[in-house]
């Protein structure tokens, strides 16, 4: 499969798995971690903070950046899971292959919150 190939069914994975994340309502404890819980268990926190640039974007700044845009969450939940280059500037953000398309949806849709 081709790395287009790739990417375009990615992003179906992660607009299918939208709905079913949204369509969950608010996460209990048991539900497991959201929003700035997940973000710190899975690393994020790293190299992004809310309010402030750090190795990466504030992530105030990125939900400022794509608020408007209809596609903002599939887009950063691809973006999340499979990595970037040159948006931001010269640092590369790593892939999460760790994570699954609904947290990454989950992790998107909390960054969207931050604006």
């Amino acid at each position: 499969m081709n790395l287009k190939s790739q990417v375009i069914r990615n992003i179906a994975t992660l607009a299918a798995a939208l709905p079913l994340a949204l369509a969950a309502g608010p996460a209990s404890a048991q539900d497991g971690p959201t929003g700035l819980a997940l973000a710190q268990q899975e690393n994020c926190m790293s190299c992004h903070s809310v309010t402030h640039t750090l190795m990466g974007p504030a992530l105030h700044e990125i939900a400022l950046k794509y608020a408007a845009k209809p596609d903002a969450q599939a887009y950063l939940a691809h973006k999340i899971v499979e990595g970037s280059s040159g948006v931001w500037g010269n640092v590369p953000m790593p892939a999460n292959t760790q994570l699954n398309a609904v947290q990454a949806a989950a992790l998107a849709n909390w960054i969207l919150t931050l604006k």
